[in-house]
């Protein structure tokens, strides 16, 4: 296994090469005398490379659109905040909108702060809110639903419950942005992953009352909450009452029950509805069959991890690393290193992306077998892969 080998399949390369690939056409294109290139081409560009990780390319892209004379569009401008807030780029991206500020048809709105806002709860820079908040309302930029929802989702994320609740309130007290499905949904999943069910269900029934109706992403965290939580009665309550409101299950809601079974060592019901979820007709994928043998694993029953992997392999599902560093772990944990190292091997013919999971998995498990060499071989391999991967994306 050589670092050249892994880094094919590298996901940070493929999404640089991608944008790479993006630009070149881009290029190609400028260069014919037939082609005017338009703001939002630009815009859609510069968003790319944002979520690409590439803020330097995407800031050497406005420079070359200033260059040809481009006069940038607010949607440009927009993006560029974009490109560099999301990349962790907050001074670049302040920077950005005090020099949109001086420009008569540029000046910031709404959706570039919302867009500034949603890099800070990204990058937990929760400080800068209050005063991004504050400088909209000098203007005269009222919030709008979706800045609320992207503050109420950022700080539940961050399970800073308190503030949460604040900026509902706030938003109720605006009296121009109604709490909607999103707002309800990331208020109940905030409760949910920190396991304060009761608060959860209050502001579930509040919502109803509110007149906010449920959708399946609502019935999908209801459920994982209580499965989570050990609460297996209440959340297949939920998947009952889902089924009476006609709503069908997804692979999301039975992937969550089969994961939450399987944590519990219920293999008996992890199975059952593994199997169910095959008679509606609900395809298995690699979330599933991760879950499967995270369960097998848990309970002991590493004989019944190769079914599992050959079923995977008979059907069309893309096994992603995910899965795989599921089953080396597996392997790992018994102290099956030969068929870990096979594993691995199987994950590179199927040009699948070995990361820092799969490499800390498999050196933990040669370190408590003894095989320092082994580990310290790996790891330099690892180090090797990440010099790689820096130099490439330069």
């Amino acid at each position: 296994m050589t670092p050249s080998r892994i880094a094919d399949g590298n996901p940070h390369l493929r999404a640089y090469n991608v944008a790479s690939s993006a630009i070149q056409i881009f290029g190609l294109l400028r260069r014919q005398h037939w082609y005017r290139p338009k703001g939002q081409t630009y815009a859609r560009l510069l968003m790319m490379l944002g979520k690409c990780g590439q803020p330097e390319h995407a800031s050497s892209l406005f420079q070359t659109m200033l260059s040809e004379g481009f006069s940038p569009t607010l949607d440009v401008y927009t993006s560029l905040v974009g490109a560099f807030g999301l990349s962790g780029l907050m001074d670049e991206a302040l920077h950005t909108i005090d020099e949109m500020k001086t420009i008569s048809d540029c000046k910031p709105d709404v959706r570039t702060y919302t867009i500034l806002i949603r890099s800070c709860c990204k990058m937990q820079c929760f400080d800068r809110i209050s005063a991004l908040l504050a400088e909209m309302s000098y203007f005269g930029i009222e919030c709008n639903a979706v800045t609320y929802n992207t503050i109420i989702d950022g700080y539940g994320k961050a399970s800073m419950l308190e503030e949460m609740e604040n900026y509902l309130s706030l938003m109720l007290e605006s009296g121009t942005c109604a709490p909607d499905i999103i707002t309800l949904n990331s208020i109940i999943s905030a409760y949910g992953n920190c396991r304060r069910l009761d608060e959860m269900e209050k502001w579930y029934s509040e919502f109803q009352l509110m007149g906010v109706e449920s959708d399946l992403t609502t019935f999908n965290i209801l459920i994982k909450s209580y499965g989570n939580s050990g609460m297996f009665e209440k959340m297949i309550r939920v998947a009952e009452f889902m089924k009476k409101r006609y709503f069908t299950p997804t692979s999301i809601t039975f992937n969550t029950i089969i994961e939450c079974f399987g944590k519990a060592g219920n293999i008996k019901k992890m199975e059952y509805y593994f199997r169910l979820m095959k008679i509606q007709g609900i395809k298995p994928n690699s979330i599933t069959y991760c879950s499967l043998v995270s369960g097998y694993t848990q309970a002991n029953l590493l004989d019944k991890v190769p079914f599992i992997i050959r079923e995977a392999e008979n059907t069309d599902v893309n096994l992603d690393t995910p899965f795989f560093n599921c089953v080396i772990n597996a392997y790992g944990q018994a102290g099956e290193v030969d068929i870990m190292k096979e594993m691995l091997l199987i994950m590179l013919e199927k040009k699948c992306n070995p990361d820092r999971i799969t490499f800390a998995t498999m050196i933990k498990a040669y370190n408590g077998l003894g095989m320092a060499a082994d580990a310290q071989k790996l790891e330099n391999e690892m180090l090797e892969l990440k010099n790689q991967v820096g130099r490439l994306m330069m």
